[in-house]
């Protein structure tokens, strides 16, 4: 994926003599900043040309930094900056904003960038304060975190979410409300009907799909092929079915979407499981490429969730049913159907070691139509769950730092056989309570990636305005 281009203003006093004497010194801090950016591999610095002085050079390296495509703009203080001149540079240079102070206590940056902070709380413009020294670690990460979280918020401006079908067995918390999608977040949704998948299908070449059937029966450890539920001819209608999504999702030009299957597909086509797996993936039987999010039951919030997900931690995404909590190993069983990517199978990016660890498994009586469900159990590793919801019209965040177990094979089954054997499963440790999760917590769904994002979700909640709760956190 491409790297986040951020932009760096670094601001200074407005009385010529004052910045001529300390030009050396911003461009000194200037250029620390960049390069230590820079050294992570996820960003592209674009610097202004020149250290701001004067209103017009605020305006002037705003828009250059617009204009060459900066997602997000650094705000650099180390000497004492007129305030008046970062007020300016917000009209034109592209937000979300970080205001960044550096140590250098001979001369009082901090006081610029305080100064600067209060003008514009007045004016209204959000932004995060940042102070240190970016060669330390800590401060690096910091920074890191607030980036990824911005350019996650400013990514979705101008999106298409694609609802393929509806609303999915009267469930309220599927079902995006447009105008604060658009008002928020600046996406655009798109509906379309459910038929095209069936129509599309019958478009696809039997030689494609019948490479996707040896693929799959070639790198999957197991597909339990039983005559009714599951046929070699199923399977490749659900492979069709796949590429058919990828057709709706290229001619609507769609960057995320959802799937409503049940019960219309799931009773009288074929389930969307192997669709919805292998979308999310980073790769197919065709090759390697980019994680689509596509979640199962058009739950639109899910997807959105799993987008902001996807943008912050460039990796696949977890969609799972909160299914079961197992007082005994005090852990829930995340499980929904085929919807796992193979990604979790082994946490990885090579579809040789992950599928060695997936199994094809018959659909249960839930989707009489048949059809395969994509099995595996979530590799172990700490995670970061999410979820957006709204509670009487506004949005709230639900953010978990969690731990996905594993028991041991023998244990694992055990354990998934207690709910659904043939559908995947992540065991997932939470740091709440059941109580306080059950009596709080606003959905039947939740999605996650490997790895702490806790404090990037935080940053896109407020850059977006809205709030949040961290479950296990005082």
């Amino acid at each position: 994926m491409d790297k986040i281009k951020v932009g760096i203003l670094t601001f200074s006093d407005g009385r010529s003599k004052v910045n001529n004497d300390l030009l050396e010194t911003n461009r000194k801090f200037q250029s620390l900043l960049s390069k230590k950016l820079e050294s992570t591999g996820e960003v592209e610095i674009i610097e202004a040309k020149e250290i701001v002085s004067k209103p017009s050079v605020a305006k002037k390296e705003a828009l250059r930094l617009r204009d060459a495509g900066a997602q997000l703009t650094i705000f650099n203080y180390a000497v004492w900056a007129f305030p008046h001149f970062s007020v300016i540079a917000t009209k034109f240079a592209p937000g979300p904003f970080l205001l960044f102070g550096n140590i250098n206590p001979r001369y009082p940056g901090m006081v610029g960038m305080l100064a600067a902070a209060g003008a514009l709380d007045q004016t209204g413009v959000i932004h995060k304060r940042l102070w240190g020294n970016i060669e330390d670690e800590k401060v690096l990460r910091q920074v890191m975190t607030f980036i990824r979280g911005a350019y996650a918020f400013n990514s979705l401006k101008g999106q298409r979410y694609g609802i393929i079908g509806g609303r999915p067995m009267g469930m309220y918390t599927t079902v995006p409300n447009v105008d604060l999608w658009n008002s928020i977040f600046g996406i655009d949704v798109e509906h379309v009907d459910q038929y095209e998948v069936i129509r599309l299908s019958q478009e696809i070449p039997e030689s494609r799909a019948e490479n996707g059937l040896k693929w799959l029966e070639s790198h999957a450890k197991k597909i339990h092929y039983d005559g009714k539920q599951l046929t070699p001819e199923k399977l490749k209608r659900q492979i069709k079915s796949y590429h058919a999504i990828q057709r709706i999702v290229k001619e609507n030009e769609l960057d995320f979407a959802g799937i409503k299957g049940q019960p219309e597909l799931t009773n009288n086509f074929v389930t969307m499981d192997i669709a919805e797996a292998f979308m999310n993936d980073p790769y197919d039987w065709e090759g390697p490429h980019e994680p689509f999010i596509l979640a199962t039951e058009a739950d639109s919030d899910g997807a959105l969730t799993m987008q902001i997900f996807k943008l912050i931690a460039k990796t696949p995404v977890l969609f799972a049913d909160v299914r079961h909590y197992d007082s005994e190993d005090n852990f829930f069983d995340l499980c929904n159907s085929g919807e796992h990517a193979t990604y979790f199978a082994a946490k990885s990016f090579d579809p040789d070691e992950n599928l060695k660890h997936v199994e094809l498994y018959p659909e249960s009586f839930y989707f009489p139509a048949g059809g395969a469900s994509v099995r595996h159990i979530a590799a172990p590793g700490h995670v970061t769950l999410s979820r957006l919801a709204r509670k009487n019209g506004k949005y709230w965040m639900a953010i978990f730092p969690a731990e996905f177990l594993d028991f041991g094979e023998e244990k694992n089954e055990e354990k998934a056989r207690a709910t659904q054997v043939e559908w995947p499963h992540a065991f997932v440790r939470l740091q709440v309570s059941v109580e306080e999760f059950l009596s709080t917590y606003d959905s039947n769904h939740i999605h996650g990636v490997y790895g702490d994002y806790v404090e990037e979700l935080v940053d896109f909640c407020e850059v977006a305005g809205i709030d949040y709760k961290i479950y296990g956190r005082k």
